[in-house]
């Protein structure tokens, strides 16, 4: 069973799918880990993040290890992310690593949930079961930034918001995997739904595909 979340950033699809996976007790993928850890490394060896040949090498390096950097989540790292993952060669060297993972479940497990920006439209289409999560871009800025100010209280909102525009434009407009909403996918808006409602919402529809009652 493979379960596909996606969405733009700070929709809300990373919190709903590592509670989907511990409730399903299914391996869980945050597929934008790997473009993160691919792009703070590039950014670490001062490199550009659209430069082809240093983004390649940098996912070609890439060790298990590198997802645990508590640095992946800054704002430049996500910036750094949505770029090299507009590059076809970086996508096609982690596209495998996926797939991998989602038909092979590590630990033994049945299922995998993965999200990202592309899984049920190139990474696994033929999943089951897809979401795609959305929500204004005003409320993911606003999330976004109380999740920034919590480490540093001097982050401007009106920075977030330009970056979230930025790469919601980045990763709709790519020519290679853009973000876009998988046929059969169902459509959750969150923007006026908390986590708790968006999780027993999804569970209803996973509960409901696999014929189990309420």
């Amino acid at each position: 069973m493979i379960i596909a979340i996606d969405g733009p950033a700070a929709s809300g699809k990373g919190t709903l799918a590592r509670r989907v996976a511990a409730a399903m007790n299914y391996a869980y993928l945050d597929t934008g880990l790997l473009y993160r850890a691919t792009g703070a490394k590039v950014l670490a060896l001062g490199g550009d993040p659209d430069d082809v040949d240093m983004a390649v090498m940098a996912a070609e390096k890439l060790q298990p290890e590198d997802l645990e950097n508590e640095d992946l989540r800054r704002e430049e790292v996500g910036n750094a992310a949505s770029r090299v993952a507009a590059i076809p060669k970086v996508r096609a060297v982690l596209l495998d690593f996926q797939r991998h993972l989602a038909k092979n479940p590590p630990g033994g497990k049945h299922g995998a949930v993965l999200d990202g920006r592309d899984i049920g439209t190139v990474v696994c289409p033929d999943a089951p079961i897809k979401f795609f999560l959305t929500a204004s871009v005003a409320e993911r800025a606003n999330r976004r930034f109380k999740q920034l100010q919590e480490k540093n209280p001097a982050v401007i909102y009106e920075r977030v918001l330009n970056e979230l525009e930025e790469r919601d434009a980045r990763d709709s407009a790519r020519d290679i995997a853009p973000l876009k909403m998988a046929d059969h996918a169902i459509h959750i808006d969150t923007d006026r739904l908390n986590a708790d409602a968006v999780f027993n919402a999804v569970m209803a529809h996973i509960r409901t595909h696999m014929g189990e009652d309420d």
